[in-house]
């Protein structure tokens, strides 16, 4: 219905024209912002309103055939004698029991894909593959216009997964597997992992059925930066030549691990005619990051970049976008995934960005950026205070670190990191010095450092996307008050032990009294 007939219809109710006309102006801004949706294919400058975005949703949800409107049939059954427009007999019909649960969805139960392409139209829900569509070309101008990403190169092609970031490089892997002739797919099975203490990327690559070569790191000269040892990954990929499907770098860590040297890589990588795999889980949220990352797509070879989208974008875990500057990769691994695909995370994402526009976006990066000054001081004097400095990772502008050198390492380093979290502290990752842990099969010595013989035990907290100025101030308000009640338990079991070892003395001393005082009676 066109908005001349629904002011004839209106008027004919007995309302006045000029207050329909009134009426119709928000009706037709909702549909304006809709069409330049479709045709612009970008986030809005100025985010939606709640209402604008459920009535959208609404909208694509009656395209989906369990939206239909029930009609009535000739029927015997005493129960009912209504089924809807579409009289669906397979055994996936878009059936959902609760009028809870479709409205958490906004009426798309369909999914998005089918069983052989998660990114392929579903016939059967044309709203919810539309919705999908136009999330993913949201999610890749946030990308561009506010992460910074370069649209030719490295943000030039992407795929939404409904799956987190360690499913997703699992996918990623497969798909490069799945590229290959017949004669490599079996030679090709070992992947170059420079070393990052996260488990997730290590188990993608085992459960992908891939044999995993971790890349050892080293410590960098004058600060306290764990960096990739270019040496070392040289000689991997020397000593693996024709074996090689992958090497595996990683933009986004904790300290006092820093991102990859992705563009030396991505050199290797073209020279040797090998895959170059970017774990990006939380890297879109900074510029530097995606300058490096710009960088390496100009000057070598990058075949996927993986991010998490609520890491990066503030929606419930569960998705990930796959970029690439090849159509090709993003193709190959919509088709490896199995089955049609849950909506729900895209649903989520696609609220989201038409909430935050592009200016609420870039809001947001701009309140990380202006807090990291901000974050870092705190964080040293804290340190300073209780005898500890900050970790000199200047390349790492997420996460950032202190020593915790006096705490007495082991045990009561760990006990630290407990104490934050009963203070209701998350977040936070203490790593004692010197400890070990086997991943696969493999040792990880100096495991969380990602290096053998990290000479600190550390605390690091981030400084990321969505943090505001007065819950940084309560961290280090707990932080502060962590280490005073540390101290002091540690002070309070110390007199104990003293007056413990005082009264052994004591005893020891009394009992040779005693023993002398018996002697010399006897005499």
């Amino acid at each position: 219905m066109d908005s001349d007939d629904l002011t004839s219809h209106i008027t004919s109710l007995g309302i006045p024209r000029n207050h329909a006309t009134v009426g119709l102006s928000n009706y037709l801004a909702t549909n304006k912002q809709a069409k330049s949706l479709f045709i612009h294919r970008r986030l809005p400058d100025a985010g939606w309103s709640d209402l604008q975005i459920q009535h959208f949703l609404l909208t694509l949800s009656t395209l989906d055939t369990n939206s239909g409107e029930p009609v009535s049939v000739s029927s015997t059954s005493v129960s009912s004698n209504q089924v809807g427009r579409w009289c669906g007999v397979g055994e996936r019909e878009g059936r959902v029991y609760s009028s809870l649960v479709i409205q958490r969805h906004c009426g798309l139960s369909h999914g998005i894909g089918r069983s052989g392409d998660v990114t392929e139209p579903q016939p059967k829900a044309v709203g919810s593959s539309t919705m999908s569509r136009l999330a993913l070309h949201l999610v890749l101008d946030a990308a561009r216009r506010g992460a910074g990403l370069d649209a030719r190169s490295s943000a030039k092609h992407g795929v939404l997964l409904p799956l987190c970031t360690g499913m997703s490089m699992g996918l990623v892997f497969a798909a490069l597997r799945d590229a290959l002739s017949a004669e490599e797919r079996p030679k090709k099975n070992v992947v170059l992992w420079s070393r990052i203490d996260q488990k997730s990327c290590f188990k993608a690559i085992l459960s992908a059925g891939l044999v995993c070569e971790v890349v050892p790191t080293k410590i960098c000269d004058g600060s306290d930066e764990v960096v990739t040892d270019l040496d070392a990954l040289e000689k991997a990929m020397s000593k693996h030549k024709g074996k090689i499907l992958a090497v595996v770098s990683t933009t986004s860590c904790f300290a006092p691990r820093v991102p990859d040297s992705v563009d030396d890589i991505a050199r290797l990588c073209d020279r040797d005619g090998v895959s170059h795999v970017m774990n990006n889980a939380y890297g879109l949220q900074c510029a530097k990051t995606c300058k490096l990352i710009n960088r390496a797509c100009a000057v070598g070879r990058v075949d996927a970049i993986v991010c998490s989208t609520d890491k990066n974008l503030l929606v419930p875990v569960g998705g990930a976008i796959v970029m690439s500057p090849r159509e090709d990769v993003v193709k190959n691994v919509g088709k490896v995934y199995p089955g049609r695909a849950s909506a729900a995370p895209i649903i989520d994402l696609f609220i989201t960005l038409l909430s935050m526009g592009l200016d609420g976006y870039r809001g947001l990066l701009q309140q990380r950026t202006e807090l990291l000054v901000k974050f870092q001081d705190k964080f040293a004097q804290v340190a300073s205070k209780y005898g500890e400095r900050p970790l000199s990772c200047p390349r790492n502008s997420i996460s950032f670190g202190i020593t915790l050198d006096t705490l007495g390492g082991g045990k009561d380093t760990s006990y630290f990191g407990s104490m934050l979290f009963t203070r209701c502290v998350s977040g936070t990752r203490v790593v004692p010095q010197s400890q070990n842990k086997v991943m696969g099969g493999q040792e990880f010595v100096g495991f969380g450092s990602s290096t053998e013989d990290y000479p600190h035990s550390y605390l690091t907290a981030a400084c990321a996307i969505g943090l505001s100025e007065s819950e940084m101030n309560e961290f280090f308000s707990r932080l502060e008050k962590g280490f005073k009640d540390f101290f002091a338990k540690q002070k309070k079991e110390a007199k104990k032990k003293a007056a413990a070892a005082a009264e052994e003395k004591k005893e020891s001393v009394s009992e040779v009294t005693d023993k002398a005082a018996v002697l010399s009676v006897s005499k």
